[in-house]
């Protein structure tokens, strides 16, 4: 059974995620809350972390992973993003909003399923930003269940779900919900991926 930390958000120190850092930095995986669901983090530079993911979830490696950044500079790091989707993660973060652009060379190619975009987000939830900032670099964002199966907000089902899983971050339950609103802005034109927890008409009322 995977390790477990418990870290109250409304009384959160920082210092409480060191054993998660060291955890990441080893190439291990770290499930943590979102102001969605739980996400399982990795490093997405490292090829074999990445594949520890898909591995544990049983998700085939042909889907590229989404990144969770603690901060829009953070983001920047891992992407380049152009004007029109800098303007819309200056609208809309923190908060649920994956955005698609253009990945920046690092990245592990198996992170990116073998294309050339990733997609990153801020979430609103101070553990899973204060991790991101922690640990120096994007951390990848996806949900922590089996491929397949729903994704949680429960911490407990995480640890039923993945038991092989390196370390969990129980934060109590996540707020839960739908997950985020993926959208393609690697161009001027916006593209919907999937509607999540932001609806598509509010994405194009931004500036």
């Amino acid at each position: 059974m995977a390790a477990r930390i418990t870290i109250d958000p409304s009384q959160f120190d920082p210092s409480a995620l060191e054993e998660a850092i060291r955890v990441l930095h080893g190439g291990g995986v770290v499930a943590y809350p979102t102001d969605t669901l739980y996400g399982l983090a990795a490093d997405p530079r490292s090829s074999a972390a990445v594949a520890r993911v898909f591995a544990l979830k049983g998700r085939a490696e042909t889907s590229p992973l989404t990144l969770i950044a603690a901060d829009a500079e953070q983001a920047s790091a891992a992407a380049f993003f152009t004007a029109r989707a800098a303007a819309l993660a200056h609208e809309m973060w923190p908060g649920p909003l994956t955005i698609v652009t253009a990945a920046r060379s690092g990245l592990a190619r198996e992170a990116l399923a073998g294309g050339a975009t990733v997609g990153v987000r801020v979430p609103r939830h101070e553990i899973a930003r204060a991790l991101a900032r922690a640990f120096g670099f994007c951390i990848t964002a996806t949900s922590a269940n089996r491929s397949g199966e729903p994704p949680t907000a429960d911490p407990d089902a995480v640890l039923q779900a993945l038991p092989n899983l390196d370390l969990l971050i129980d934060g109590g339950p996540a707020p839960g919900g739908p997950p985020s609103t993926i959208v393609d802005a690697a161009s001027d034109t916006l593209r919907l991926i999937r509607e999540g927890a932001v609806p598509w008409s509010r994405v194009l009322e931004s500036p």
